[in-house]
C-alpha cells in the first residue's frame, strides 16, 4: 500500500505525547512542531489515526505547497490542481484558513481565495460550480500559512476530533476531551495498578468517560458520524470496513474485563445530569458511579491504590478567581486526608490555583483548553497528620522583675489550656483575657499564631506608663510563648462607634487559615480589629452544626459566615447568610471555598437585615441572631440598638421560622437585659452557660445566649 505524509495537529503542550500515540497507531514520525506532527504512514495508518487517536484535533492530508505568501500565488496554484481527484462536483466544501503563530495575514482572504480557485477549476472542467457548505460539509480543506509558505491540505478528520460524539450536554467552560485523555495518559491511566478512579468534581463527566472509553479500548471515532474522507476521492470503503470493525471488536473485548471502581461526584444537580448523559451516550454507564455530593462530603478512598482526577470550577466556570483559589487549597487538603499515597491530577487554570493544592514535589504542564492557557499538576499524593493544638514552647530570656505575675499566669494558662484545648480537639482559643487588672489585655491563640489586643487604658492612666506596661507585656507574652515577632499580632480595641468595627487597620490582605471542629476558616490577624472568628460563639457553632441535617439555616448578621459554614458541614440543605457588609460576605463565600462548599444552595445576601426580614417570604428550621451593639451604617434605613430594637429584631425573625424550628439570640452587649414581657408569646431560655467555652470560664459575661421557640398552643 502507498505510503503519504500526513499531519496530525494537536492542542499547545501535547506534541511529545501525541508522537507517542501516532508511533503506537503504526504511523512513523518524520518531524514534530508547535501544534502538529508530520508522519508518514499508509492509507490503513491515516484511518487508525482518525479513528483511534485521542490527543489529536485533526489528521490532514497535504495536497501541494507553495513558496509564497501572496493570495494571487496561492490562486494561480490552486486553479490549476486536478480538484477533481479530491472530490466530485455534487460534493459540498469549505475552506478555513490558519496562519502560524506570528505570521501577520489576512486568512479569511486566503481562504476566500482558495475557493474562489476550486470553484473556477471545476466551471472550467465541467461547466458547473460546487456548492459550497460551512455547516453540512463534505470536503474540508485547510490552508495554513506559515512564515515562506502556504500548504493546502485535506482535512481527513472532517471536524475537530475532540468532538467525540457523546458530549450531548455541557457545562460552563467545558473541557475538551482530548485534553481530558492526555491528562489521563499523564497519570498512567489505564495501568493495571489502578484499583480505582475518583472525579470529586466531575461536571459533565469528561474525565470519567474519557477514563472509561481508554480502559475498555473503545475507539474514540467509533461514535462519530462523519469524517472528512468519506467524500474524498482517494477514499477505500472495504479498508475502511475492516479498520471500523477491528475497533468494535476490540470495544466488545474490553467490556468483558474486569473494571476498576470508576465514581463522579458533584455538587451541581444539573452538572451530575449532564454527566449521566453524557457518559450513557458514550456507551459506558455500567462501568461508572454517580453521586451527588459536596466536595466537603467527599469519602474515603475506597481502594488501596487509585487515581484521583478533577478539573475544579475554576475562574469561569466559578465566577469569582479569587473564591477558586481557596477551592483548591480545599482539594488538597480532602486529597491529603482522604486519599493518602494515591495519584493524582488536576486541571488549573491559573499556576496559584495549582500551588494551592500544597503537593509536594508533583510535575507541572502549561496546556491549552481551547482559548484558555491552563496547568496540569500531577503526581503522588502525600500523607500528613491531622491538624492539633499547638504546643507552646518557652523561649530563653529574662523576664523583667515588672513583668513576672504575667509570665506566671500566662504559664499556668498554658498548661491548663492547652491540656482542655487538646481533649476538645480546639485549634483557636482564648488563653488570657485581663486576668490580671495591670495588664489589660486579651490573648487569642490561633493555630500558632497569637492575636494580642491591649484594651484602651481609662483616661486617668498616664499614656506614658501605659504603653511601657504594654510593651512589657509583649516582650514577656514573646518569650513565654515562644514565638517570633511575626508570630504576633497587635491590636488596640477602644468603644466602637458607628461602624467602627468594620474599618480596615491595615492594607497587607492577608488571610491564614485555621480549623474549627471540621470547618476551616480564613482569619486576616492584620487588617481589621476583630479577626473574621468570634472565638466566643465556638461552642454555639459547633452545637448548631450538630442540629441542621436536613434543614434550612438562616444566619443574620452573618459576619464572615462561620456558624453557616459549620451548618453547611452539618448537612443542612440550605443556608442563608445575611450581613450589611459586602466585604464580609465576600470573606463568607472564601470560607465556604475552603471547605469545598459550592454556592449552589447557599446564599450570600447584602442588605440591612432588619429591612430584610420585613420582606422576606422563606421559612427556615434554624435561625442565629448575633447583632451588634450598635451600628449606624449609611446602608441602613434606620440605626440599629440592640436593647431597643431586640424585640422588633426577635419578632421579625419568628416570623420566618417554621412552627418546630429554633432560634437562637446572643449579644455582647454586657448590660443587656431581655424585655420578656414584649415576647410573652414566644418560649424562651437562657442557655449562656452552656454556650461558653473552656477559654472563657473566666469570664462568663463575653456573651449572652437564648433560645427561642414559638409557643405551642
Amino acid at each position: 500500500m502507498t505510503v503519504s505524509a500526513w499531519v496530525v495537529a494537536c492542542a499547545d503542550g501535547l506534541e511529545s505525547l501525541l508522537a507517542i500515540e501516532v508511533a503506537k497507531l503504526g504511523a512513523t514520525v518524520i518531524s514534530q512542531q508547535h501544534g502538529a506532527i508530520m508522519v508518514e504512514g499508509d492509507l490503513s495508518t491515516a484511518y487508525k489515526l482518525c479513528l483511534w487517536s485521542r490527543l489529536a484535533s485533526r489528521v490532514y492530508k497535504p495536497l501541494f505547497r507553495i513558496e509564497s505568501q501572496t493570495p494571487e500565488a496561492l490562486y494561480e496554484q490552486a486553479v490549476n490542481y486536478p480538484w477533481l481527484d479530491v472530490f466530485d462536483l455534487d460534493k459540498t466544501f469549505a475552506v478555513r484558513g490558519v496562519a502560524i503563530k506570528g505570521v501577520v495575514c489576512h486568512t479569511q482572504y486566503m481562504a476566500l481565495k482558495l475557493k474562489d480557485a476550486v470553484v473556477d477549476y471545476f466551471r472550467q472542467q465541467t461547466g458547473q460550480r460546487p456548492n459550497v457548505d460551512t455547516q453540512n460539509t463534505d470536503i474540508n480543506l485547510h490552508v495554513l500559512i506559515q512564515p515562506d509558505s502556504i500548504i493546502v491540505s485535506l482535512d481527513m478528520s472532517g471536524e475537530s476530533m475532540h468532538r467525540r460524539g457523546y458530549r450531548l450536554l455541557i457545562g460552563d467552560a467545558p473541557l475538551k476531551e482530548t485534553l481530558a485523555a492526555a491528562i489521563l495518559q499523564q497519570a498512567g491511566w489505564p495501568d493495571a495498578k489502578f484499583d480505582a478512579l475518583v472525579d470529586p468534581m466531575c461536571g459533565s463527566g469528561t474525565f470519567l468517560t474519557e477514563a472509561a472509553l481508554m480502559y475498555g479500548d473503545v475507539a474514540p471515532g467509533l461514535l462519530r458520524e462523519h469524517y472528512g474522507f468519506l467524500a474524498w476521492q482517494g477514499h477505500d470503503p472495504e479498508l475502511w470496513e475492516q479498520c471500523w470493525q477491528e475497533a468494535c471488536q476490540r470495544q466488545e473485548a474490553g467490556e468483558r474485563k474486569s473494571w476498576p471502581l470508576m465514581m463522579g461526584y458533584d455538587a451541581d444537580t444539573s452538572a451530575l445530569r449532564a454527566a449521566e448523559k453524557n457518559i450513557h451516550a458514550a456507551g459506558v454507564s455500567q462501568f461508572i458511579t454517580l453521586e451527588h455530593r459536596e466536595l466537603a462530603q467527599l469519602p474515603h478512598k475506597p481502594a488501596a491504590f487509585g487515581l484521583l482526577i478533577t478539573n475544579p470550577p475554576y475562574g469561569e466556570r466559578l465566577g469569582e478567581t479569587d473564591t477558586a483559589i481557596y477551592l483548591y487549597k480545599a482539594l488538597g487538603r480532602l486529597a491529603r486526608e482522604r486519599f493518602p499515597m494515591w495519584q493524582v491530577a488536576v486541571l488549573a487554570a491559573q499556576i496559584e490555583h495549582a500551588d494551592a493544592l500544597g503537593f509536594e514535589h508533583l510535575h507541572t504542564q502549561k496546556l491549552r483548553n481551547g482559548d484558555l492557557n491552563v496547568f496540569a499538576r500531577h503526581g503522588n499524593i502525600q500523607d500528613v497528620p491531622l491538624a492539633s493544638p499547638h504546643k507552646f514552647i518557652e523561649a530563653e530570656g529574662e523576664i523583667p522583675v515588672e513583668g513576672e505575675a504575667l509570665a506566671n499566669r500566662l504559664r499556668k494558662n498554658i498548661q491548663h489550656l492547652y491540656k482542655q484545648a487538646q481533649r476538645e480537639g480546639v485549634c483557636c482559643y482564648r488563653i488570657y483575657d485581663a486576668d490580671l487588672p495591670e495588664f489589660n489585655i486579651a490573648i487569642d491563640v490561633y493555630g500558632d499564631w497569637l492575636h494580642v489586643q491591649e484594651y484602651a487604658p481609662p483616661k486617668m492612666i498616664d499614656p506614658e506608663k501605659a504603653t511601657f506596661r504594654f510593651r512589657m507585656a509583649l516582650q514577656v507574652i514573646r518569650l513565654v510563648f515562644g514565638l517570633h515577632r511575626d508570630k504576633v499580632f497587635i491590636k488596640v480595641r477602644a468603644q466602637q462607634k458607628g461602624n467602627q468595627q468594620y474599618e480596615k487597620q491595615s492594607q497587607r490582605n492577608k488571610y491564614n487559615e485555621v480549623q474549627e471542629g471540621q470547618a476551616r476558616f480564613l482569619l486576616n490577624l492584620t487588617d481589621y480589629l476583630d479577626t473574621g472568628l468570634f472565638l466566643d460563639h465556638r461552642p454555639l457553632r459547633l452545637k448548631m452544626g450538630q442540629q441542621v441535617e436536613g434543614k434550612t439555616f438562616l444566619n443574620l448578621f452573618a459576619y464572615t459566615c462561620s456558624a453557616s459554614v459549620h451548618a453547611a458541614l452539618g448537612g443542612a440543605i440550605e443556608t442563608v447568610s445575611v450581613d450589611l457588609s459586602n466585604t464580609y460576605l465576600n470573606w463568607g463565600k472564601r470560607n465556604f471555598a475552603l471547605n469545598g462548599i459550592a454556592e449552589t444552595h447557599h446564599h450570600f445576601i447584602e442588605a440591612d437585615v432588619m429591612a430584610w426580614l420585613g420582606q422576606c417570604q422563606e421559612k427556615f428550621d434554624v435561625i442565629f441572631i448575633d447583632p451588634p451593639t450598635f451600628s449606624n451604617s449609611k446602608k441602613m434605613q434606620d440605626v440599629f440598638d440592640v436593647q431597643r430594637d431586640h424585640v422588633e429584631l426577635i419578632t421579625l425573625a419568628m416570623r420566618l421560622l417554621n412552627p418546630d424550628g429554633i432560634c437562637y439570640f446572643s449579644t455582647n452587649f454586657r448590660r443587656f437585659q431581655l424585655d420578656e414581657d414584649g415576647m410573652r408569646y414566644l418560649q424562651l431560655k437562657e442557655i449562656t452557660p452552656e454556650t461558653i467555652g473552656f477559654d472563657y470560664k473566666r469570664n462568663m459575661r463575653i456573651h449572652r445566649c437564648w433560645q427561642v421557640s414559638l409557643k405551642m398552643e
